[in-house]
Parts: C-alpha cells; structure tokens; sequence
C-alpha cells in the first residue's frame, strides 16, 4: 500500500504502509488524516511511524522536514526522537528547523533542528554556558540557527551563576524578538493575557484558559489567530503556539509583575502537584517555607519518575524560597548528591556544595553534603580514607535516629557501602553493616539486598537471591538512584539477565543526558553482564562508549570499571598488548585513590591473560591478590569470580594442597546457592581436586547443572576441564565431544588461547581439525621427519621458548617426559639444542599452524 498525500498543515507524505500489521496500519493512517476517524493508542502509531520510517530508509537515504516543530503531534515526536537516537549510519534522520536556511559557521554546518549540531553551535557562541543550561536554551528557541546566534552577547538571565534557577523562557534579542513581538505587541490587552496564560500554563490546556477568564479566554485568542501565532484546537481544547519563539515572544514583552500574577492565577487552577508548586514557586517575590516545602515534594516525585535533572532544578529552586538557612543548606547538598550521583554535573555539584557551606550556620552536616563531597572527591584527586570517613562520621553523629524511611540517609548508605567496596579493606565494613541493621523499623528492601549480596556474594543466603530475582522481574521504571541499587546487587548475583530493560533505562537517560552518573551504572552493569552472557561485542562498545563518557563528564575515577572491562575482553581474546595497558590504567587510577578493592580488579584481568597464555605461576599470584589461596575472601566481592581459576592455576603448579583447600573454603561458603554459575564453577573445582570416578560426576554435574549454558563462556572451560580429564583416562569418544562443543563456543566468542587450548586437547584426542589438504600437509611434515604428533608439539613449544615446566604445563605432562621428547627430536631433526629448534621447522617445511592440524 502507497501512500502520496498531504496531511493537515500541507506537508507533503509519501509513505509506504505494507510492512505493518492491520492494527497498525489502520492506526497510522488515521493519524495520517486517511481515513478520518479516532487516533489509536499513541505508543501503536509511534511505533508504526518507526517501521515505516526504517523501511523506506532502507534503500535510499531519508530526510524528514517539519516546518513548525511545535505543531507535531505527541505521538510523531515520539517516534522522532527515538529515530533521532538510531546508531551511527542510519540512513534516516529527522530535520525539525524553521523556515529559515540552514546557517554556516566557519567550520561548522549547522542544519535546523539538528540537537547535536545546534548545542555545538551554542557552545561555540557562548563556551561558558553550562551543559543544563544549553539544553533549556535548545528547547525554549526550538534549536533554530537564527535565534542561537543572535542570543543577546552579555543578558543577565544567560551569565548567571551555574547553580541558579533558569528563566522559564529564553531571552531572545531586538532582531528574533521582533519576527513575533510586534505581532504580540499590536494585539489588544486581553488577547495578550490570554496568550501570557496559554504560555506559562505549557500545556495548551483551554480548559485551564477557561478556568481563569471564563468564555472570554477563547474570544480573546481569535486575534493571535488571525495573526497566525497560535492554533486553537476547539475539538481537542488545545491551543498550540505556531513556534516556540512565539511563547518566548509573548513571555518576553510581558512584565515581571504580569508573569507573576499569571502564575497565581495558574497555581490555583491546575490540578497536577508538581505543576502548581512550580506555578506557586514562579509567583513568589520573597522566601516563601511553604511553597518552598511543596517543591520539594515536587523534586523527590520528580526523582522517583527517573527526571533527576529536573529535580536538580526543583532544589535549587526550593532553596531560594527556604527562609531558614539550614533548609536552604539542606536542599542546595540534596541537588549536589544528585548531581554527583545521577545526573553527572560535577561541576555543577562542587558549586551547590560550597554554597550550601557558605549558607549552612553551623550543628551537623548534612548527610547529602557528606555523600556528594565524598563522590566529588574521588572523581577528583581524593582518597577513599578521605571519602569513608566524611560519611561515616556524618552517619554516625547525625540526628536521624535510623528511621528508614529517611531517604537522606538510605542514600548516605548507600554511597558508603560503594567507598566500602572499592577501598577493599576489612575494617571498613563493619560500621557500616551496623548502621544498617540499626535501621527502624527494618531497612528497606533494595538496601538490604545490597548488604547481603555485595560485600559477600558467594556466601549469599538462597533466599536472597530468590526475594532479588522477584524484584528484578517484577519492578516498573523508576528512579535513577533505586534502579542502580537493584542492579548492582543483580549482577553480583547473576540476576541481570532478567532486568536489562532497567540498566538500558540507565544508558539511554546518560546518552541523553539526564542521568549522566546513573548512565554510567548501567553501562557498568550491562558491561558485566555481557562478559558473562557471551554478548562480548556489545560489551566492548558499551564499554568504550562508557569510558568515553566517564572522562567527557569527569568521571576520572567511575572510569575504572570499564578499564576492568576492556582488559578482561583482552585478556580472554589473547591481547597480551591490550590487556597489560588496560590493567596498567585500572591500577594507577585505583591506586592513586588509595581503592585497593577497585585495585584487585586488574589482577583478575592479568590472571585471565596469564592462564591463557599457559602461565600458571603468574596466574595463581595475581588470583592470590583477589583472595588468598584457601580463604574466599568475605569481603571481596569478586573472589568467587576467580576461585576455579585459582583452583586450577594452583594444580598445574604443583600447589595441591593449596588447591584443595580453596574447594574447601568454596565449599564452606556455600557459594553455589548464591547463583547457578557460582555452583557450576564450584563442582568444576570439586573434580579438579577429587579422584577420577568421583571427579567424572562432579564434571558431568557441573556441564549440565541448571543455567550452565547461560555462561558460555565459563561453561565452555568447564567442558573443557572435563574434556581433559576424560582424554587422560582414554575415554576418547566423550572427551571429543565436550572438547570440540567447548573449541566451538571459544571460537566464536573470539577467545583465541582458549580455542587453541581446546582445539589441541581435541587433537590429542584423536580427531583432527578438518580433513583439508593442510592437514595432510601437517601430518606430512611431521612424518618426514619422524615425528609422532606429540613431539612435533613439543617442538613448536620449545621453539616458541617455553620452558620443560610450561610445556608440561600445557600438555599436561610431565617436565621429565617432555625432555625425554626433546631427547628424541634433536636427533630426528638433526639439531643438538633447542636454539635450533626454530630453523630446522622451517627448514622442515612445517610451520606454527602444522601444529595446530597435528593429531
């Protein structure tokens, strides 16, 4: 079905409506004017705009017009914006600008309507102006070139201080002023009120118009009809301004005195909470404590809908009306929490913290300024000794009485037990485990879960893994600061998997951002769980896109956790280069802030590298770091993520005793009941150290154990364990099986040194790679020479410069059996060192893949 038409405004359509279903089709179609009839539920027709717009897309480039963005109904803006966040090479974006050309810049293109291109063009013209406030100047012109430019050089309402409320309409100069404002101002005295109320009102509610003028208000707007500036809908009760700049127009010529006697009249009509605290706020002149109170009623609703930059704004507001300096204080270190912790304005943060110092007269600090200054320090040049100590010491001589309904302080807990993680030291946990349990009457669901699945996940009581799995699958969108709660305990447990909507909900309010900070928590956690989960290609770029972000935004600190990230990508793939300058980064920027828990995450990336390169004795010291070898470390919340290797590494050390007595400590810790993946790696560990017959069911118990396949990649090292016990005792059949199911799951996770581990263990076992002409090839240069398959394996090795302990290592022999082949193959190859090792293969014809083909 093809569609060429015009809609209501003359804007021309050309549209191709037979990839959708009948239900949406009918309901864009209708939205189209085609037939005429009722408009369906608009998340069918904004989702229907979204296929027909990736279609024609397509095949050929697509470039979307609106001539008058304010008209666009709720449901196409919708559908616009979220194509406006389509990857990189879409090939369809939309172009909402005026009917002005498009501007040039020296070197900077600029198209109307374009957010990314307009905010450039802003920051260029004004570089001072802060990232919150650009964005309130974007939307109130309507991001057209003419008016960005022609913004007044030096108004009051645009050099205000960073923290200070923003004007409610952007400021505009004699020259865009005038496009609207001599229309406006030749309008008669009623028509202008009318205009001022449908403008500060915002949501073009002729109901609200009626309420404050009665029958007039819809006569009084005929003349800014006639002189095309709104729109009045009588079948829908809406009046929409004909641009944004008309509102700005209508605001600007009206007084101070008029704006505020507008917004009285608004305050006791509207019916939403939030918007008639604004209306009461903007109709003040002086302090006023009770609508000062109900904004701040107005931010904690707003934060609970997951606006944290709103409610930054609703604060900073309800501060300006507190008379009393220690509620302006309080309010001004509540924005800063937010700001450092949700929606990343650093700066902006550090500056509400110095003036809610300057106004604060003296008695105990706030809990929300001790929490922020701890986070603003960190990201900074501070130390986690500085940051405990402020929140300790503020939670501890504060005033609260350990209500747990009191959202200051849950927060100022939660920020603690984060310091607690990362400064990876015993004796900072307690005062905070006590402070929780402390909590009246009893501490609230998600902070209880934090306590009892991050400091120790492995010995994570069943039941709590049960109550988190219920409240990850169960919980609707909310605020920043619970959704980030909830999924830290959720990756720690192995439960993210059924709540990445919530961490997306996280990354798409960062990259638009509205929650920086909270942005940056959901790429930790997706990054987490994509390692995980086998999604390794979505980890890398989330993790690039977040450490990108972390250092635009300066988050020096944050930044660690996807230099962990990428170096453990590295390390599993076999980029010794990549993974040793990650890890290199994670610990200088660690250690620089003394987080010595943050710290041990580069030793597990570095074990991870060391283990697939065969190097078992670095490997076991660097797990040693994460958690000493017969000790599951309580409080290092990543002991249980390395306690097989450590199992293993110990082994092929010959650390037997070592070995088994971390099986016992995972045993005692019970750390199976925490997480699926947990009992999987701990039953693998159990056959490593038990004797055959017992160790073939542990192995078996463990491949097929419940969820084992959602950890592709820690599954396919179990098999691959298992596969080499099984080849050692000759069940060669089975051993191929899981040998080659785990040679497939590494390669297509891109682990090469895992692969080649498998790959070799599968040879060994009998089966070749492939029956291709190389590997006749292979088979034909050892024979030449005289070589059986192993000791042509031991010759690369010891060419390669690996040692009789690390080639017995690898292939699982013994140090006097591998120079018992050595003794063999010099004379075969008639060479009397390992120097000659090298030149005689390649004189032989063979080369590293004839190894690799060797069976």
């Amino acid at each position: 079905m093809e569609t060429r038409t015009h809609d209501a405004r003359g804007a021309h359509v050309g549209l191709s409506l037979s990839g959708l279903d009948e239900e949406q089709r009918d309901a864009l179609s209708v939205a189209l004017g085609l037939p005429p009839g009722h408009v369906a539920d608009g998340t069918v027709v904004a989702r229907a705009h979204l296929l027909v717009l990736r279609h024609e897309a397509a095949g050929h480039p697509l470039l979307l017009t609106a001539d008058d963005p304010s008209a666009i109904r709720r449901q196409t803006r919708t559908a616009l914006e979220v194509l406006a966040h389509e990857p990189p090479g879409s090939r369809a974006g939309p172009d909402a600008g005026s009917r002005s050309p498009s501007v040039d810049v020296p070197g900077l293109l600029v198209r109307p309507g374009d957010e990314e291109a307009a905010d450039r063009l802003l920051h260029h013209a004004f570089p001072a102006m802060p990232l919150h406030q650009r964005r309130h100047v974007l939307a109130g012109t309507g991001r057209t070139p003419l008016a960005l430019l022609r913004l007044p050089d030096a108004p009051p309402a645009i050099r205000f201080p960073p923290v200070e409320a923003l004007p409610e309409v952007v400021p505009l100069t004699e020259g865009v002023e005038a496009l609207f404002g001599m229309r406006v101002g030749r309008l008669p005295a009623a028509t202008r009120a009318a205009l001022l109320l449908a403008a500060l009102e915002g949501e073009g509610d002729m109901h609200v118009l009626r309420g404050a003028e009665g029958d007039a208000a819809r006569a009084a707007l005929e003349a800014a009809e006639t002189a095309q500036l709104v729109e009045v809908d009588d079948e829908a009760h809406r009046v929409l301004f004909r641009h944004p700049l008309v509102r700005s127009a209508v605001v600007g010529s009206s007084t101070r005195a008029e704006r505020r006697r507008a917004h009285r009249v608004l305050a006791g009509l509207v019916g939403d909470p939030d918007r008639r605290a604004w209306h009461r706020a903007e109709a003040c002149a002086t302090p006023d404590e009770p609508t000062a109170a109900l904004l701040e009623k107005t931010a904690h609703r707003t934060v609970r809908r997951g606006d944290a930059t709103a409610a930054v704004t609703a604060l900073v507001r309800a501060a300006d009306l507190s008379p009393h300096p220690a509620d302006q204080s309080r309010r001004l270190a509540e924005a800063a929490y937010l700001g450092a912790s949700v929606t990343g304005e650093l700066e902006n943060a550090s500056e509400l913290l110095r003036r809610a110092r300057t106004v604060a007269t003296g008695g105990r600090g706030s809990l929300h300024a001790a929490a922020a200054t701890a986070l603003v320090l960190l990201e900074g040049d501070g130390t986690v000794e500085t940051a405990y100590r402020l929140v300790v010491d503020a939670i501890e001589e504060g005033s609260h009485g350990y209500d747990a309904t009191d959202s200051e302080l849950i927060d100022a807990l939660s920020t603690l037990l984060a310091i607690c993680g990362w400064a990876g030291r015993a004796e900072y946990w307690p005062p905070l485990l006590r402070a929780i349990d402390r909590l009246v009457p009893e501490p609230p669901e998600e902070l209880r879960l934090l306590r009892e699945a991050v400091p120790d996940p492995a010995r994570a009581p069943e039941a709590t893994r049960g109550r988190l799995a219920a409240l990850v699958r169960n919980r609707a969108a909310g605020a920043p600061g619970s959704l980030v709660r909830v999924d830290t305990a959720a990756v720690f447990l192995d439960l993210l998997a059924d709540g990445r909507a919530g961490a997306w909900q996280l990354v798409e309010s960062g990259r638009a951002g509205h929650a920086v900070a909270g942005g940056l928590a959901g790429f930790v956690h997706l990054c987490l769980d994509d390692f995980v989960t086998g999604r390794w290609e979505e980890g890398r770029r989330l993790a690039d896109e977040g450490l990108a972000l972390a250092r635009a935004r300066g988050y020096a600190f944050t930044g660690w956790y996807f230099l962990f990230h990428l170096a453990l990508l590295a390390a599993a793939r076999g980029d010794e280069a990549g993974w040793t300058s990650w890890a290199d980064e994670l610990t200088h920027v660690t250690t620089l802030r003394r987080a010595h828990g943050a710290a041990r995450f580069a030793h597990h990336a570095r074990a991870l590298g060391a283990l697939g390169q065969g190097d078992f004795e670095a490997a076991y010291h660097h797990l040693c770091e994460v958690s000493p070898a017969g000790a599951l470390a309580p409080n290092a919340p990543n002991a249980a993520w390395v306690a097989l290797d450590l199992v293993e590494a110990a082994l092929r050390t010959n650390r037997r005793a070592q070995a088994e007595a971390h099986v016992r400590a995972m045993a005692e810790a019970r750390s199976g009941g925490a997480s699926p993946r947990f009992a999987m790696l701990t039953l693998a560990a159990r056959a490593l150290v038990a004797p055959d017959a017992e160790a073939l069911l542990l192995f078996r118990a463990a491949v097929d154990s419940p969820g084992a396949r959602d950890w592709p990649f820690d599954h396919a090292r179990v098999r691959l364990l298992y596969g080499e016990r099984l080849r050692r005792l000759r069940m060669v059949t089975e051993s191929r099986h899981h040998l080659g199911a785990a040679t497939e799951t590494f390669r297509r996770l891109g682990a090469a040194p895992w692969a080649a581990r498998s790959a070799t263990e599968l040879r060994a076992a009998g089966r070749p790679r492939s029956g291709s002409a190389a590997d006749s090839a292979a088979a034909d240069s050892a024979a030449s020479a005289g070589l059986t398959s192993q000791e042509m394996k031991v010759a690369f090795l010891a060419a390669e410069g690996l040692t009789n302990k690390q080639i017995g290592e690898r292939l699982f022999l013994s140090s006097r059996t591998i120079s018992t082949h050595l003794y063999r193959i010099f004379p075969k190859l008639g060479i009397s060192s390992r120097a000659a090792l090298r030149d005689a293969l390649s004189h032989l014809g063979a080369t590293a893949d004839d190894m690799d083909r060797t069976g």
